[in-house]
Formats: structure tokens, C-alpha cells, sequence
């Protein structure tokens, strides 16, 4: 299933670009404890801005970045917000990790890289003549481009023409290519279809497709899941308990993340979110939706659907206006007249438009299972509103007028506090089997995955999903004997 195999020829010169390029990679312990990266890299980017195209930078993959965009450190906990309950309209303690610290302002850029990873340090990609074509819906394209960019190697970004104005911007200036595909959020497909035609007519492409890689959830698994657990534990009293994580259904990776926080406490479950106006999980249902940066229309290969217990869907408008009502005047005003601290108004700035659907789930989740102040809940914030000035504006224009007082108070009533139980659906074998089946369609007939395994997934799930978590294990020595034999660590 995960190949590891050598090519010598390309690896010799992968070796020789990155000892030409300066270029040293992270091991997966890196990325999930920074305090392994050694004292002369922690002391050189110091100096190294976090969206610096500085080769350094890749050891800044990790949730433990200081949260600073200019020369900061990395600290043991990773930066997360508290919503208050004033706010949420539950008891349940949620937290939500945030991604803005990240090189590229999102986390994508840990996922895109441990994809390359693999085929970097085994030659199966070689530098120096493959382009690294990244298919995405936003965010993961962008830290592939960077990813590509800091390896030096060319890169070919495939997303939706009706993306946010900010991630074309930035791209343009990164990415070697960018491809637009017809429509938006909701159309993967064409994404999907665009690949096969690079690969039909470019003899030097290689695919990295976030929705079917393994490296992505190795990744989430390993370094976004114990991220989450060191928040759980920092912010945990005695007596108290973590009920689940509430992520949605982007590229599926994020998910692994939950399975390992189930992994490590004892009644914790993993719920999955999609959009109410595509509701594939919960229904088998199709249609299009505004929420950025999660998928629909098809199950992600990489999500590990016969250990998920929940799925939620969220009204996209609820998200939308859930980050217009954090990032106006007039409800950052009315948070402050219901006691919420200027340091937490502060944070919900890191509350892009998934992350503000992560949130509602997590509300969702704690309605359903009548938490209380003793149970924590953890979610996962992609980006942060830096991605989304151009919807705000966007919004702003469709108001008409400035955004209010009332509005605000008719936001937190109807958009947080209104939230129900609806849309919800806690999975029996059965359910989690009917979601599995769904894999068929898309990475069978489509995708050109193979049988045997869609069914070792399910019926051997236990030893599938444990080589794919268990690949950093095997990747690390191999990091390591690359960025040995590249001699850059003696020259720095």
C-alpha cells in the first residue's frame, strides 16, 4: 500500500539539488515537538519571517510556532482559543487549535509536505525534472506551492475558479502554474478531472492529491493529533473530560487527528462535518455550498470512516456569518458587553469560514450529548479570517448599510444559539459501512484505486490504518539519512 521503494538515480539527485540549495527537511518528531529541531535552525529563524521564502521555514511546519509572523520561537503548547460559553450558548469547555501560525497563514502547509516527503527521500519524485501538481479546493495547493518553492522544484496548482481573491493573489507569486477549474467549492470533481488530463499530456507530472495520499493523514495523525492533545491537557482540570473532536470533511486528513484523540481518551469520539446544502455522509446527497476549504460529492480515500461516530452537517450561511459577526465593530463590541476579554475577541480572528463550521459542529455535538461544564471538546481552526477579507467585503456590499448592533445581536441569537440537534447523525455499523461504499464510486471507477484495498480499509482496518499512521515511524531514519548525506546541517 505505501511504497518506500528507492530510486537511486533520482534520489542522488534530489541529494545533490538539495546540498546545492542549502535545503535540510523535518522528521515527523520535529514537526510534532519543535525542541528537536537543532539550536542553530531555532537560532537562525529568528531572523526569518514566517511566510519568508527561507528554506528554514519547512521546520516551522508544526502547531507549536510562537505566534508571531517575524522571528518568533516555538513554544510546548499550541496557540488555541476557548470559546465562551456566553458565546457558544453550551456549557462544554470547546477549543479550538489554530492553524494562523503556520508558514502560508493555514496548516495545509503540513499535509502538502509530508506528501512530498516520501517520494523526495526515495527518488520516486525526482527535483530536478518532475513537476509536483497539487489539486485542492484552496489552502492545500497554497502550502504545496510554498512546499514546492522552498524544495526548488516546480510546482502546478489546480483549484476552483470562484476561490477566495487571497489565495490567487499569493499564488500567482508562488506557484510556477495555476490552473482554474470551473465553479467553486463543491466541484472536486473537476479538480479530479483536470489531473487526469496533466497526466494524459505531461510525461514529467506527479499528482499529489491531498483526498487520496496516505502520507496526509500520517501526518494529521502524528503531528495534528498529539498538537491537539497537548491543548486538551493544558487546558484540562481536574475531574474533567474529553468528550470528542469536531472537524469537517475537507480532504479527510484532519480527521486521523480525532481517531488519535480517541486513541488516548478513554469515551472520546470523532464526528465528521459536511455542509447542509451537500449532505453526502449524512444522506448520500449532493448540491453546492460556500464553506471553503471542505470537500463534498465524494468520500476522501484517506478518511478512516469505520472509526468515526458522528456526522454533523452546517448551514454554510451560519458559518459566513458566524465570521462576519467576530470581525465587525459591532459584534466585537457586543461580545464585549457580555463579558468576553479582549484577548479572546482577539483570537476569534483566527476563525476562518471551516473553522467557524468546526465550531457550530462542536456546538451541535454538545447539544446532542447534553455535555457539561466537565466536557471538553476539541476542533481545529484551518486558517483564520486573513484568508477571507474579500468575503467580509463581499458581505459588507450585499448588507447595503454598516453592520449594527441589532445585526450582531441577531447574529449570535440565530447563528450560535439557535443551533439544534437537526442534521445530525450518530453512526451505526451500518451507517459507517453505507459511507465506506461510497469510496467505491469515486476511487474504484473514477480514480483507478484498487478493490483489494478499499475492502482491507474496512475488513482489515485495524493493521490498513496502522501502517498509514505508523509510516512517519519509517519515513523519519529515512529524513534523517538524506540530510545526512546533503552535508547542509554542518554548513549552517
Amino acid at each position: 500500500m505505501i511504497d518506500l521503494s528507492k530510486k537511486e538515480a533520482a534520489l542522488a539527485m534530489n541529494i545533490e539539488r538539495a546540498k546545492k540549495n542549502k535545503i535540510l527537511l523535518p522528521t515527523y518528531a520535529q514537526m510534532k515537538d519543535p525542541s528537536k529541531v537543532p539550536a542553530k535552525i531555532q537560532e537562525k529563524l529568528k531572523s526569518i519571517g514566517l511566510w519568508d521564502m527561507d528554506s528554514l521555514n519547512l521546520f516551522r511546519v508544526t502547531w507549536k510556532n510562537e505566534p508571531n509572523l517575524e522571528g518568533g520561537g516555538f513554544q510546548d503548547v499550541p496557540n488555541y482559543v476557548e470559546i465562551p460559553s456566553v458565546i457558544s450558548g453550551v456549557d462544554a469547555r470547546i477549543l479550538a487549535m489554530s492553524g494562523r501560525y503556520f508558514p502560508t497563514g493555514a496548516h495545509k502547509v503540513g499535509p502538502s509536505l509530508s506528501c512530498l516527503l516520501p517520494r523526495l527521500v526515495t527518488g520516486q519524485f525526482d527535483a530536478t525534472y518532475n513537476s509536483a501538481v497539487w489539486p485542492s479546493t484552496g489552502n492545500y495547493c497554497r502550502g504545496g506551492a510554498f512546499n514546492s518553492s522552498l524544495l526548488a522544484c516546480d510546482a502546478v496548482a489546480v483549484l476552483p475558479e470562484e476561490m477566495s481573491a487571497e489565495r490567487y493573489e499569493w499564488l500567482q507569486e508562488v506557484a510556477g502554474e495555476v490552473i482554474k477549474t470551473p465553479g467553486g467549492e463543491s466541484d472536486v470533481k473537476a479538480i479530479y478531472d483536470k489531473t487526469w488530463e496533466l497526466i494524459d499530456t505531461r510525461e514529467n507530472v506527479i499528482v499529489f492529491n491531498q483526498f487520496g495520499e496516505m502520507a496526509n493523514p500520517t501526518w494529521h495523525y502524528n503531528v495534528t493529533g498529539s498538537a491537539l492533545v497537548d491543548m486538551l491537557k493544558d487546558a484540562m482540570k481536574p475531574g474533567q473530560r474529553v468528550a470528542g473532536t469536531c472537524v469537517t470533511s475537507g480532504s479527510g486528513g484532519t480527521i486521523s487527528a480525532a481517531d488519535y484523540v480517541k486513541s488516548q481518551f478513554q469515551g472520546a469520539k470523532v464526528a465528521v462535518g459536511e455542509a447542509t446544502q451537500c449532505p453526502t455522509l449524512f444522506n448520500n446527497g449532493f448540491g453546492y455550498h460556500r464553506i471553503e476549504g471542505i470537500g463534498d460529492k465524494h468520500i476522501p480515500w484517506v478518511h478512516n470512516v469505520k472509526n468515526t461516530d458522528m456526522v454533523i452537517a452546517i448551514d454554510d450561511n451560519d458559518a459566513l456569518e458566524m465570521i462576519r459577526f467576530f470581525n465587525n465593530e459591532a459584534g466585537q463590541e457586543y461580545m464585549r458587553q457580555n463579558g468576553v476579554d479582549e484577548e479572546t475577541i482577539e483570537k476569534l480572528k483566527w476563525v476562518g469560514i471551516s473553522g467557524a463550521a468546526n465550531i457550530l459542529m462542536a456546538i451541535k455535538f454538545a447539544k446532542y450529548y447534553e455535555l457539561t461544564g466537565d466536557d471538553l471538546v476539541a476542533t481545529v481552526l484551518t486558517d483564520s479570517i486573513d484568508m477571507y477579507q474579500s468575503r467580509l467585503e463581499q458581505q459588507r456590499t450585499e448588507l447595503g448599510r454598516a453592520y449594527n448592533a441589532t445585526d450582531a445581536a441577531v447574529d449570535h441569537a440565530k447563528v450560535l444559539l439557535a443551533q439544534k440537534t437537526d442534521y445530525l447523525l450518530e453512526l451505526s455499523y451500518n451507517d459507517r459501512k453505507r459511507i465506506h461504499n461510497l469510496k467505491y464510486y469515486t476511487w474504484i471507477e473514477q480514480q483507478g484505486k484498487e478493490l483489494d484495498d478499499l475492502n482491507a480499509q474496512w475488513y482489515d482496518a485495524e493493521n490498513y490504518w496502522g501502517e498509514v499512521y505508523g509510516l512517519a515511524d519509517r519515513l523519519d531514519p529515512m529524513i534523517e539519512e538524506f540530510n545526512a548525506a546533503t552535508g547542509v546541517l554542518d554548513e549552517i
